[in-house]
């Protein structure tokens, strides 16, 4: 398991020791939008707010085409049909049930999942009673005595920033392909490359133009500020996407048909995302340059909505050196061991919180 007991717990206290510094607290410890939803987006909600039926599992007519094309048009996925989408109730769902939902019980195997993780990784791998191991790339994944039943990419990573390169990971997708282990790539950052172009697992240079055993996760929340819609899909493997289909069909676990309007709308228009984008670059630009002001080196971050920087001390020293000038990070050890000197800063509060928290890490 790579995420530490108590998560919400450690972010609650340095939030109240936030508080008791007696100044303005600034909290860059979720990376939750805070800028206004897209008009495009509303408007199309809107429209579509008269929904006496239920909605449909697979989407109204055009959305799964909306997902395909979007991935195509943005970000050169080709190949895909329609029938190979399917929308989510936002992305964390998803990646919760979907080891209980994909890997048969006759599919032997732990759930590997990258050394420093979103914890929710761990929490359905093991909802669905698979052991979790933790590996930081293809020499860890070729050590392990048994091949995962499911392994887990994310790239643009939360924490670190991170984008895998391309030809890492169409290694990592050729070995598991040897082995039988279907490979669920977390994309949600995907929009929000800064010093590199991230790249899905589905796109040709990493699937050699298969999506046999490959399955790409994407949320509309942090490219549209959907957080609270909750528009995400799933896509990838055909069989993997039909047996999904057919089980969230029976479990009710379908996106609400005014929302699935409000997702074709978001994915059909690319002047919000460049929008936000620059917001984002902004506020990204300032904290870098007081960090570094600070004595803090940034590692990796090369894409994504975190900073990951480190005093080169015990990660809880750090967080709490913050919270002691009001400012509310996330201790680099929740995700992890590996994270134990790093602290992880959302650059999503607003340019005045931004400017504030500059303010007191360059100090």
């Amino acid at each position: 398991m790579t995420a530490q007991p108590g998560w919400h717990a450690g972010v609650a206290a340095l939030r109240e020791r936030a508080a008791a510094s007696g100044l303005p607290v600034v909290d860059l410890s979720v990376g939750a939008p805070v800028d206004p939803t897209p008009e495009v987006v509303r408007r199309a909600l809107v429209e579509h707010a008269d929904a006496p039926g239920y909605p449909l599992t697979i989407g109204v007519p055009g959305l799964r085409e909306a997902h395909v094309g979007w991935l195509a048009r943005v970000h050169g996925v080709t190949g895909l049909t329609p029938t190979q989408s399917l929308p989510t109730v936002g992305s964390k769902e998803l990646i919760g049930t979907l080891p209980l939902l994909a890997l048969p019980p006759e599919r032997r195997g732990p759930v590997a999942i990258p050394a420093l993780a979103y914890p929710t990784y761990a929490v359905g791998a093991r909802l669905a009673g698979r052991e979790v191991v933790a590996v930081d790339g293809l020499d860890d994944l070729r050590a392990l005595p048994e091949p995962p039943a499911l392994l887990w990419l994310n790239s643009p990573a939360n924490p670190t920033g991170r984008v895998q390169p391309v030809a890492e990971l169409a290694a990592i997708v050729a070995h598991a392909r040897e082995h039988g282990t279907l490979v669920v790539s977390d994309e949600c950052y995907l929009d929000l490359g800064w010093e590199v172009e991230p790249a899905s697992v589905l796109h040709p240079d990493v699937s050699g133009g298969s999506t046999d055993g490959l399955l790409a996760v994407h949320s509309l929340s942090k490219r549209s500020n959907l957080a609270g819609y909750r528009c995400g899909f799933v896509a990838g493997d055909a069989t993997v996407v039909a047996s999904l289909t057919a089980t969230r069909r029976d479990l009710g676990l379908i996106m609400p048909g005014p929302q699935q309007a409000a997702a074709i709308a978001a994915l059909g228009d690319e002047l919000h995302v460049a929008e936000q984008r620059a917001r984002y670059g902004a506020r990204r630009d300032v904290l870098r340059a007081a960090l570094s002001a600070g004595g803090f080196t940034i590692d990796h971050s090369e894409a994504g909505l975190y900073l990951w920087a480190t005093r080169g001390e015990p990660s809880h020293e750090t967080a709490g050196h913050l919270a002691d000038r009001g400012v509310v990070v996330v201790d680099g050890r929740s995700y992890g061991p590996a994270g134990g000197e790093h602290v992880r800063l959302a650059i999503t509060a607003t340019d005045e919180a931004v400017a504030l928290a500059a303010e007191r890490l360059s100090a």
